[in-house]
């Protein structure tokens, strides 16, 4: 089984990232701005910190209630990251066979991994942001990781979920990216992140 095949290992490696970039993201830098529109580097961690605890619920066969906004985090970004790296990890190992596919009300059928191919294109995509915010480089972050959540992003991001931010969507209009631009400047550019326009676009 190649890591592409196991969605768990591409997630584990996706958190492993994202853990590095928050370490490489002092406090100091909290109130810069982010590619996340209105968010700050301060919020995006927060935000992440959110979604480790609510993907748990749903590993866990719970229904996350993303009705709440996050609380700000202000101190010990990366012990709280890893911690729940963990704890996300290890639920979606007990959760048990995700081959096949699972029925989902109002959805159809969907591929049983599809919820943890979703956390892995999560977290590539805000290690992208993550990075462009605080000044650290994407070059080494795993190019296994930014194709599975593109691939995935191809496929289940569709154009009615894409819109402006007063419209509440969270997600803006694809931006054109070259063929033979980096990995993650590419999915960020799917996203409706422009690579090409600086941080707090």
């Amino acid at each position: 089984m190649t890591a592409l095949d196991d969605p768990i290992e591409l997630l584990a490696r996706a958190l492993a990232q994202t853990a590095g970039l928050i370490d490489g993201a002092g406090v100091e830098l909290a109130g810069h701005p982010t590619p996340c529109r209105s968010w700050d580097v301060g919020d995006l961690i927060s935000h992440l910190l959110f979604d480790l605890r609510q993907f748990t619920v749903r590993a866990q066969g719970g229904q996350p209630d993303w009705s709440q906004p996050f609380e700000r985090v202000e101190e010990e970004w990366l012990h709280a990251f890893e911690a729940g790296a963990e704890r996300l990890v290890e639920a979606w190992r007990a959760a048990g066979d995700l081959t096949g596919t699972v029925e989902v009300p109002g959805v159809g059928a969907l591929p049983a991994r599809f919820p943890v191919d979703q956390q892995v294109a999560e977290f590539a995509v805000h290690a992208w942001d993550l990075a462009r915010a605080t000044g650290q480089s994407t070059d080494g972050l795993d190019h296994e990781v930014s194709a599975a959540a593109l691939t995935w992003a191809r496929g289940a991001l569709k154009p009615e979920y894409r819109g402006e931010e007063s419209d509440h969507h969270v997600v803006g209009p694809e931006v054109p990216a070259p063929a033979d631009a980096p990995p993650y400047d590419r999915l960020a550019a799917f996203f409706g992140r422009d690579p090409w326009a600086g941080s707090g676009s």
